[in-house]
């Protein structure tokens, strides 16, 4: 799925194609509700996390979040599209180049001054491929979760505590860190969560660049453990391992022998 580090570089390339153009015309079946007028001047493209934003001069705003399926495109006019059409869910086009987003489930306009009562965005945490990232912010966010229930997995793919973990460097941040993806969120001390924070941040803004993830360069495929199932753990050599978990049966892969609980660290 895109993740922070995706969406960022979606926005440059989206930035370079439309900020200073008019728009000549804008294609969404899907929306209901304002959108923003013909003729108005694109001002600025922005992402934050795994959300991004298309904002015009009229005070409007486009917001996608890619989710599972979702991309976005530039074409020049009359190129062939990569995509099925009918799986458009955005069309943006300016003087010289056409923007295009499939199949992402979350399309809405809403005016720039409602960003903060946004159900979703008001609540996000920092962005982690920001250089100025609040992690002391996140760090907190990460520290507000009862005793039981919600796994240190799921909380760092919670873009309320930070913004731009998916579930490719929840994996490779938890392995980096040797951390048992299943303990309680709330058991992790508060040193651990800031090292699997500023971890997360370094992965995702090393990958900015790039569009092939690399967190382990010396192993084939640049990942540690991501989609290595059964391969050898690059640090103790046992069997990598994958379980399905959570609300959304969100895929994790771990080392099961040297990524231990807090508790079983201390102790060690």
């Amino acid at each position: 799925m895109p993740e922070g580090d995706t969406i960022f570089r979606a926005a440059a390339v989206l930035r370079s194609a439309l900020v200073g153009r008019e728009l000549l015309a804008f294609d969404a079946p899907r929306l209901s509700g304002p959108r923003p007028t013909i003729g108005t001047l694109i001002e600025e493209v922005r992402s934050r996390g795994k959300h991004l934003e298309i904002v015009f001069d009229d005070g409007m705003v486009l917001h996608t979040h890619m989710r599972m399926t979702g991309s976005w495109h530039v074409y020049r006019p009359g190129e062939r599209w990569r995509k099925d059409p009918s799986k458009l869910r955005v069309g943006l086009e300016v003087p010289e180049w056409i923007a295009v987003c499939f199949s992402a489930p979350v399309v809405e306009v809403y005016r720039d001054t409602d960003r903060r009562r946004h159900p979703g965005l008001g609540s996000l945490g920092p962005d982690l491929c920001q250089p100025d990232a609040d992690l002391a912010l996140a760090v907190d966010r990460f520290g507000e979760y009862p005793a039981e229930g919600t796994s240190v997995a799921d909380a760092l793919l919670d873009q309320r505590v930070a913004a731009g973990v998916g579930n490719v460097y929840k994996s490779e941040v938890l392995w980096s860190c040797q951390l048992d993806p299943f303990v309680p969120a709330a058991e992790v001390p508060v040193e651990t969560r800031r090292e699997l924070l500023e971890t997360a941040a370094r992965m995702l803004r090393a990958n900015l660049g790039s569009p092939v993830r690399v967190t382990a360069p010396q192993v084939a495929g640049g990942l540690a453990v991501y989609g290595r199932s059964g391969k050898p753990c690059l640090r103790c050599n046992s069997p990598i391992a994958m379980r399905k978990h959570g609300v959304h049966e969100r895929v994790t892969y771990w080392c099961p022998t040297c990524q231990l609980s807090p508790a079983a660290s201390a102790s060690s």
